[in-house]
């Protein structure tokens, strides 16, 4: 797939624009980024458990949502437009009890009015943990 970013991509932007909000708060940073892709790496603590001790699908779920809707964003002029979530949809695939997982976004779809992105999110053998599928509707900015 060609380029689908719209503007310059400044992963200290990213992590800026993140902080005082739960991507800060569950330990998320952006550490890479591709012609269509985007990269994150989260965690697996307290922050990040779920009561039995391993990785908590809703804090996936975070990931990849922060992931699909950061890279969306920029795909677009944001004066003008903004990515908001559709729908995310998430298969858990195998549990995680510690370390970082690694979250990484591509573009499967930028259109107009929705953008669709892949979200596969591994552990550090480059284990699948978590496949997710994130829609997104593009809006006019101010009425997301």
């Amino acid at each position: 797939m060609p380029a689908v970013f719209r503007q310059a991509v400044s992963l200290q932007a990213l992590n800026t624009l993140s902080a005082d909000t739960v991507i800060a708060r569950l330990g998320i940073v952006f550490t890479a980024v591709g012609e269509d892709w985007l990269q994150a790496t989260m965690p697996v603590d307290a922050r990040t458990h779920q009561p039995y001790g391993i990785l908590h699908g809703g804090a996936s779920v975070v990931l990849a949502e922060t992931l699909g809707s950061s890279a969306a964003n920029l795909c677009v002029d944001t004066a003008e437009k903004v990515c908001v979530g559709l729908e995310i949809n998430a298969n858990h695939v195998r549990a995680k009890r510690d370390g970082l997982v690694t979250g990484t976004a591509r573009a499967l779809h930028v259109g107009r009015s929705t953008q669709l992105w892949d979200i596969r999110i591994e552990d550090e053998q480059g284990r699948l943990v978590c496949t997710s599928r994130l829609t997104l509707a593009v809006v006019a900015a101010g009425h997301g």
